[in-house]
């Protein structure tokens, strides 16, 4: 059993889910702080100075602190739109260089030279036709 484990846990797909995980919950608390500690502060600036965090209201006993739901929307919007753009970076510079690979093959002298008597020959053929 120790040895399964051992081979599922070397696998290529778990160890780069890891790294995936690790980096995606570092760049989560990029965007956090980039939220709360920049974002929000102008946001409350151009409303006026409100701290959408100490927004609530009471019903009986209960407090409803609707203001901290809002911030939680403004971060989850700003957070994946900060993942949207940091994807479509990724996409762009993923298909840059495939289309690289897929440009146009450089060809051998040998290439080049028998690809010009296979259009020599078929131009002769045009002409005796």
């Amino acid at each position: 059993m120790l040895q399964e484990f051992k081979k599922f846990a070397m696998r290529g797909n778990v160890i780069e889910l890891a790294v995936g995980v690790i980096l995606g919950t570092a760049f989560g608390k990029i965007v956090s702080s980039l939220v709360e500690d920049v974002v929000m502060p102008l946001i409350g600036l151009l409303i006026g100075g409100i701290d959408f965090s100490g927004l609530s209201f009471r019903v009986g006993e209960a407090v409803i602190k609707y203001g901290v739901f809002i911030q939680t929307i403004v971060d989850f919007l700003i957070i994946s739109f900060s993942i949207f753009l940091f994807i479509r970076l990724v996409n762009r510079v993923y298909h840059r260089e495939k289309q690289e690979e897929e440009a146009e093959p450089v060809l051998s002298k040998e290439e080049e030279l028998l690809t010009e008597i296979r259009d020599l020959l078929k131009e002769s053929r045009r002409e005796v036709e």
